[in-house]
């Protein structure tokens, strides 16, 4: 069960291993592009590439769609960037639900757990894969796998790095888990479960960059929500989004969000503690560019 191509990755290393997947359950086919035409989930593309049945329920809970998926009979369901499902769909297997978390569980739980990993600064991450339950990101743990985050390491990054190690992760998984090698065990209890980070959605109000933070923190965020939904500033009067930067500490007397540009090489913005240079960027209404790029066609007002 998934939708994007983070979960691609992970179908097809099981169908390469030779694991008998008897359905692909993915999103309806949605209307993408100008013309708005019917466009098949990256997972259904896939499938029908492959061959596998495919089933496309607009709801989870609709009648003919569960007893599809009994008459199915699988063992074992396996969830990779899916919706939210409801118990009588991840409770049907013999086996019960598997899923791919991209955190070291219990620690950030939610729906954006690589990029909040990037925006708070941190320098490590992993991968989970743990039974479903009832409450969200919270099932007994069968496997886990650190990952590390380069200091400069965007979301989009981290995202790939990761897809490629779940692949493996849920194969592993999977062969243990069946060949009864693997007993799922529980998360371990915080003793302030309110002092773990979480992973909630990410909200246009998510991606304002406020100026008055540190230098370092405005980066993070940046290479966090890099290259989607990208972090955002005004320019002129413009959004402008800023998908790539570096950054200088230095001690100033400029209000934080004032921009300084040569109108030629650079485009910097005062932070509390320093500066955010940008790299690569997209001013409402353009493409996105290069910095270089960008200077070189436009005019600044004086």
């Amino acid at each position: 069960m998934g939708t994007p191509d983070f979960a691609v990755t992970i179908l097809d290393r099981l169908v390469e291993e030779g694991c008998n997947v008897v359905a692909v359950i993915t999103a309806p086919d949605k209307p993408a592009g100008r013309g708005m035409q019917l466009t098949p989930s990256a997972v259904k593309k896939y499938a029908v590439e492959k061959g596998l049945h495919i089933l496309q329920p607009e709801k989870l809970k609709d009648t003919e769609f569960l007893k599809t998926l009994k008459d199915l009979a699988a063992d074992l369901q396996v969830v990779v960037a899916f919706r939210m499902l409801p118990e009588a769909v991840w409770n049907m297997p013999l086996m019960g639900t598997i899923n791919l978390h991209g955190s070291l569980l219990p620690k950030y739980r939610g729906a954006a757990p690589i990029n909040w990993a990037i925006i708070n600064g941190e320098s490590q991450t992993g991968i989970t894969t743990f039974k479903l339950q009832h409450v969200i990101d919270t099932g007994d743990i069968l496997m886990q796998e650190p990952i590390e985050i380069r200091p400069d390491e965007t979301a989009g990054e981290l995202h790939d790095e990761m897809k490629v190690l779940g692949a493996g992760l849920v194969y592993k998984t999977l062969d243990a888990y069946c060949a009864g090698k693997l007993k799922p065990f529980p998360q371990p209890d915080a003793a302030d479960q309110k002092s773990l980070p979480v992973a909630p959605k990410i909200h246009t109000e998510t991606c304002k960059i406020n100026w008055s933070a540190s230098v370092k923190s405005i980066y993070d965020l940046i290479r966090g929500l890099s290259p989607y939904p990208g972090a955002f500033t005004t320019l002129a009067g413009k959004m402008l989004k800023i998908y790539a930067a570096s950054y200088v500490t230095e001690l100033h007397q400029e209000q934080p969000g004032i921009w300084r540009t040569d109108g030629k090489t650079f485009l910097k913005f005062a932070a509390a503690d320093g500066w955010i240079v940008v790299e690569s960027m997209q001013l409402e209404g353009k493409k996105r560019m290069p910095i270089a790029d960008f200077l070189r066609g436009h005019r600044f007002n004086p």
